[in-house]
């Protein structure tokens, strides 16, 4: 609903859900709110442990599906999907690898460079996300000094979070409470479509109900989660850093 009904990020909208190093992905120029490939999901039996969703307000790029998020690009045998709400201006960059924009937003240049300093940083032996971690902190710490830069990257295996300016989150684990959604009037009982052992953590621009407690993450942080919870936080702005897990 907020993809052009309740709010104004018309301008296309995607979603990708992993199962197993596989990745289902749907996306859409026209608005999420009256788009039928939303439809399409909508009724579709989802089963993944990390989803990315975004709908777009287009401040760089036309509105096209090749400027739809999230992006997706191939590294060590994984499907990495990015998705990206925010401003970069001028960013220019010099691609000498396989990491090419095939769009013209800012968001799919930033995601291909970063990929294409992963890789030229460990080569052809796949990181420890512990390891992606430290290097994603340096990348978003260049990245974020330049601009807005509220983004979410996941391999299947983990989800990386960086906060720029807005992002909440929310853990939700047995016993599952009832939820009601800010952007409709419906509400959800999670105790019906879960078991005693899940645990599921959603991340969002702003809060997607109104009767639970969100935390809101400090600007200038990016956050690692794993199986429904954060494994690891540090912080991305000029400064001593600070790493905390739990």
């Amino acid at each position: 609903m907020r993809g052009g009904l309740t709010d104004h990020h018309q301008d296309g909208w995607g979603i990708a859900f992993f199962e197993g190093k596989g990745v289902r992905q749907f996306l859409d120029p026209l608005p999420s709110a009256t788009s039928p490939i939303a439809e399409i999901v909508r009724n579709y039996p989802i089963k993944s442990k990390n989803v990315i969703a975004h709908i777009r307000k287009a401040t760089q790029g036309q509105v096209s599906l090749e400027n739809t998020h999230p992006f997706t690009r191939e590294l060590w045998g994984y499907y990495w999907v990015f998705a990206h709400n925010g401003n970069i201006p001028d960013f220019n960059a010099t691609y000498t690898g396989a990491f090419r924009p095939v769009g013209t937003t800012d968001s799919e240049k930033v995601f291909c460079w970063m990929m294409q300093e992963l890789e030229r940083k460990y080569g052809r032996n796949k990181p420890t996300c512990e390891e992606l971690f430290t290097t994603l902190t340096e990348l978003s710490l260049e990245i974020g000094s330049r601009g807005e830069f509220n983004f979410m990257l996941s391999n299947g295996e983990v989800l990386y979070a960086h906060c720029s300016t807005r992002l909440s989150y929310i853990v939700r684990k047995s016993p599952f409470p009832s939820a009601h959604l800010k952007d409709q009037d419906v509400t959800v009982d999670f105790s019906n479509i879960t078991t005693a052992t899940d645990r599921v953590a959603i991340i969002a621009t702003t809060p997607l109900t109104d009767d639970e407690t969100w935390t809101t993450l400090e600007p200038g942080t990016l956050t690692m989660f794993h199986e429904g919870k954060i494994s690891t936080q540090s912080k991305t702005i000029p400064g001593p850093v600070k790493s905390e897990a739990s």
